[in-house]
């Protein structure tokens, strides 16, 4: 299987009209993130309440969070907003007792309030042209993530709601990545074989990986790189995935 790297080489993909129908789409750091960053909203909230943390320290510390999901494969976090809450409060706990920062009764809330307010998020910035690249190409598109049920506000908010056909949105449909279920769902009722279907999320755990058992084509979206070693189809931007399944500009 290729690999791509940050920029798409020429003639490294086919030229020819795509032989994929849909193409799916993660959501949190593949489509969305938090504004300015996960690390800058942090920080403010830790300033604050007078708490001096540099976000460059909260950025190097992001592992913290990964190991956080890696345990919770199996927690469905997203699907109800007690579950959602008491995750979130596990990780803020966790990063806060890893950059040596007291966690006052309230701190956590803070931070969970601060996370879930849909005027914190933005879209990146090669989401839109990407979009409308995929849609000349007569693409169906769908997003298939692990959030709560809000996330289909905020698509809404950020006006993008309306460019994907499908939306399975773990909250609302009580399942969970990396289980196939959710991913047959999406496939279903976009009416798409797997064959013939993309998926690209920014873990491979999560997203790359049981998307390819399925026999879907995986991308890797690692904006940060955190994966550079991965075996996969990887692009460190949104701009290079048209070229990677092979559509034309």
């Amino acid at each position: 299987m290729p690999r791509a790297g940050s920029h798409a080489v020429p003639g490294s993909y086919p030229r020819s009209v795509t032989k994929y129908r849909a193409v799916f789409f993660d959501a949190g750091e593949t489509l969305v993130h938090p504004h300015p960053s996960f690390a800058e909203l942090f920080t403010l909230v830790l300033n604050r309440e007078g708490f001096d943390v540099d976000p460059a320290v909260v950025g190097d510390s992001m592992h913290v969070i990964s190991e956080r999901f890696h345990e919770a494969v199996s927690d469905m976090w997203t699907t109800s907003p007690e579950r959602s809450r008491e995750f979130w409060h596990s990780v803020y706990e966790r990063l806060l007792e890893h950059l040596g920062v007291p966690n006052p009764n309230g701190l956590a809330d803070q931070l969970y309030a601060e996370f879930s307010d849909l005027s914190n998020y933005r879209l990146f910035p090669d989401v839109v042209e990407t979009i409308e690249r995929l849609r000349t190409g007569n693409l169906m598109l769908g997003v298939v993530s692990n959030f709560e049920a809000w996330l289909e506000q905020l698509l809404e908010t950020l006006g993008i709601a309306t460019s994907f056909d499908v939306r399975v949105i773990s909250g609302v449909e009580g399942m969970e990545k990396p289980d196939p279920a959710i991913f047959n769902l999406a496939l279903d009722r976009a009416g798409a074989d797997p064959r013939e279907s993309v998926y690209v999320g920014d873990n491979p755990e999560f997203d790359t990986r049981p998307a390819e058992d399925l026999g879907m084509l995986g991308v890797l979206l690692d904006r940060r790189g955190r994966f550079p070693e991965y075996p996969g189809l990887r692009i460190t931007t949104l701009d290079d995935l048209p070229s990677v399944i092979g559509l034309e500009r």
